[in-house]
């Protein structure tokens, strides 16, 4: 996976991430503001004033910047929002004279504004210096402006550098995500290869099986064209030679050559490369196709076929015949001089048994 594909993932999650962080601490935000509307309550102006900025905030929050958060980045939807919940906080203290629970909300709101951009600590800055500003002009204790600012600065450090673990953990998975991704491939590459390789190994045991049988025929071929040959040329009798052609030898050499082009084609679709779909086939066909193909390592045993006629079945023939090849091989080299190899097929219901 490249650079830019991990980015969107990290990007992802990190606004997944972000979008529970922003209801949890919303409803942290409400807790607070209902414990300053029971402190206050009675004082009827100053509650107003709370349940107005809880609820503009609330709204604000949820509606407006979730809708900013899809025409923008998300750097500036966290500009607005601090920029936003300073005035709150700032509202709220001045109706309350900066209770010590309006504080509350400092220290709180830079635990959780936390972001991903390069802008978030200036933000926090400026967030701090706004609220200390309003607070320090408009009479507020210094102490608890000096306190809170504090708590609020060691709160976001230790939420920075949470993240920080955060986004390398993310990190450290995408990477053995991809690590993952390329150890399947390679699995599958081996696996194609490993197939390969088992099937060039086959060709190369059939080699000299093929090379015999088709030595054989062509011989008999071979030797019958030249006889037929020779007399033809000293055409004595050649009416009655060529009868006997006709009758015997041209029939045997035929027949030869189709043992020829038997092989060579069993060969050829034994050898096939590629991928093999499902088609009909003739059963009992393949069956014994595979069995010519390794008469050769089956030279030195018995072999008893009791091959019924299966018909036809849907499959992929080539694969059966790789398969029976190489079983029968097996068979071959793990039976000792004159033992015995037997080979069945039979249809059972909707199954075939070899």
């Amino acid at each position: 996976m490249d650079d830019p594909s991990r980015d969107i993932i990290l990007a992802a999650d990190s606004e997944n991430l972000n979008h529970d962080i922003q209801r949890l601490a919303g409803l942290g935000a409400s807790a607070i503001d209902l414990a300053l509307i029971i402190s206050f309550w009675g004082q009827w102006n100053v509650v107003v004033v709370l349940v107005a900025v809880g609820a503009g905030l609330a709204l604000f929050n949820v509606l407006f910047l979730e809708w900013l958060a899809r025409k923008t980045s998300r750097a500036v939807v966290e500009a607005v929002r601090m920029g936003i919940n300073a005035l709150g906080i700032s509202v709220a203290g001045l109706a309350t004279h900066w209770a010590p629970l309006v504080w509350v909300f400092v220290p709180y709101n830079m635990i959780w504004y936390f972001g991903l951009d390069r802008w978030v600590r200036p933000r926090m800055f400026l967030f701090l210096v706004a609220i200390d500003g309003v607070a320090l002009s408009t009479g507020a204790s210094p102490s608890l402006a000096v306190s809170f600012s504090l708590v609020g600065i060691l709160g976001y450090l230790v939420s920075e550098k949470r993240v920080t673990l955060l986004r390398g953990t993310l990190t450290h998975a995408v990477r053995q995500r991809e690590e993952l991704q390329r150890a399947h491939q390679e699995l599958q590459l081996l696996h194609q290869r490993a197939i390969e390789q088992e099937r060039l190994s086959s060709l190369g045991l059939m080699a000299a099986s093929v090379a015999h049988e088709i030595n054989n025929p062509m011989s008999f071929v071979t030797s019958n064209l030249d006889a037929m040959l020779e007399e033809l040329r000293e055409g004595q009798d050649v009416a009655e030679r060529v009868k006997e052609y006709v009758e015997d030898l041209l029939p045997a050499t035929l027949d030869g050559v189709k043992r020829v082009n038997s092989i060579v084609s069993d060969l050829r679709r034994f050898s096939r490369g590629g991928f093999e779909g499902h088609v009909e086939y003739d059963f009992t066909a393949e069956v014994r196709t595979a069995l010519r193909i390794a008469r050769i390592q089956l030279g030195h045993v018995r072999v008893e076929q009791e091959v019924d006629e299966v018909g036809v079945v849907v499959g992929r023939p080539r694969q059966l015949v790789q398969v029976l090849v190489n079983l029968l091989v097996n068979a071959g080299q793990a039976t000792p001089q004159g033992g015995l190899v037997r080979l069945t097929a039979r249809r059972e219901g909707d199954r075939v048994r070899v």
